[in-house]
């Protein structure tokens, strides 16, 4: 038998259950699972934020485990056998069509009707498919990464989905040499931004978030400025960053803070035409009031939203920590470990903000 964290529903506790070990299909692979993350989606999960969640649910959409069977011959993307014994990390999005107009027209795969993600849309009733569990079984067609030489379990979880949304949301707003970028929200979507945006040239980062915590984990890493959000005020937080660019606001502006509030203030951070991403808007946070003609057509913006990701932010993001974990050792973004019968203490550490990166680990 095989235990699991399950989410039963929204404001439902978590419950460890379970579950009969899987019978493998042509092409499956059965990880055992070293660290799940317990990220901000999983928060909005637990409330009953996002649509279409086929509760009950095993949690958990990145990990990192142990290769412990294959049933065929599976390879990865660069034509190598995957192979027992091997650590991966897998893209937690599974079954795109490739037959639609989102898939093969827009090459939009993120906005696939078919799309299904692991610890999300797929039903614990289906089997072990998240990663709050002690197994996880990859369906034929998932794609695994195997993790490069010198990148430990920990320094990937420790990067977890904020690694490739940051990624995609960096190369969204087509960051130029010697840009100014603010990144508003000091989560691991926006620390991991802030270091993306220096790998892309940026001249100067600013770092807008709390608590204290956050953006010191910010400034030790390169980020050139942070403001507390807990200490400084709307009005002045946007003229400190005015007084940071001759007046005129940031050449872009990257929202990863998950609170639409925050969508107005950025605005008005950003520079006549500029760019302004919105990454940090996974769930309805509520309205706000934008005048187009004012905010948006008068100031040439380019205001861009960014939608999840795909394999190849997670590819290209992986190459980059390869490369570049040294310098921002994701791995001490783990705060604390928590044991499956700790995942409603999981949780309610990182809806209360008291911690950078939690994740679970499954094995006893």
């Amino acid at each position: 038998m095989v235990r699991a964290a399950v989410m039963p529903a929204p404001g439902e506790p978590i419950r460890v259950m379970e579950f009969e070990e899987p019978l493998m299909d042509e092409g499956s692979i059965l990880l055992r699972t070293i660290y799940a993350e317990v990220c901000g989606t999983d928060v909005h999960l637990w409330h009953g934020r996002l649509e279409g969640v086929p509760y009950p649910i095993i949690p958990g959409h990145v990990n990192v485990g142990e290769v412990e069977r294959v049933k065929g011959v599976v390879t990865d993307v660069n034509g190598k056998e995957i192979k027992q014994g091997e650590v991966v990390t897998f893209f937690d999005v599974h079954e795109t069509c490739q037959n639609c107009w989102f898939c093969l027209v827009a090459k939009a795969a993120t906005r696939c009707p078919q799309r299904r993600v692991y610890g999300i849309t797929y039903s614990a009733n289906e089997g072990l498919l998240g990663g709050w569990s002690e197994k996880i079984y990859l369906k034929p067609g998932v794609k695994v990464i195997k993790l490069p030489a010198g990148i430990s379990p920990e320094e990937l979880i420790g990067g977890g989905c904020g690694l490739p949304t940051s990624f995609h949301a960096v190369e969204r707003a087509s960051i130029k040499m010697g840009d100014t970028v603010v990144v508003q929200g000091s989560g691991p979507v926006g620390l991991s931004a802030c270091f993306f945006a220096q790998l892309r040239g940026a001249y100067r980062v600013i770092l807008i978030g709390a608590p204290e915590l956050r953006l010191k984990a910010g400034l030790d890493r390169g980020v050139d400025v942070s403001i507390n959000i807990e200490k400084v005020g709307i009005e002045e937080r946007i003229e400190r960053v005015k007084e940071l660019t001759e007046g005129r606001g940031a050449d872009v502006v990257i929202e990863a803070s998950g609170n639409s509030q925050a969508v107005m203030e950025g605005l008005r951070m950003v520079r006549d035409y500029g760019t302004y991403v919105v990454v940090g808007q996974y769930t309805d946070t509520g309205d706000i009031t934008i005048n187009p003609h004012g905010d948006i057509n008068r100031r040439h913006l380019n205001l861009l939203g960014c939608w999840g990701f795909e394999f190849t932010h997670l590819y290209r993001a992986i190459k980059l920590m390869e490369r570049f974990h040294h310098r921002y050792r994701w791995h001490e973004f783990i705060s604390r470990k928590y044991p499956l019968d700790q995942a409603n203490r999981a949780l309610k550490d990182v809806e209360e903000l008291k911690v950078i990166k939690a994740v679970l680990k499954p094995a006893k």
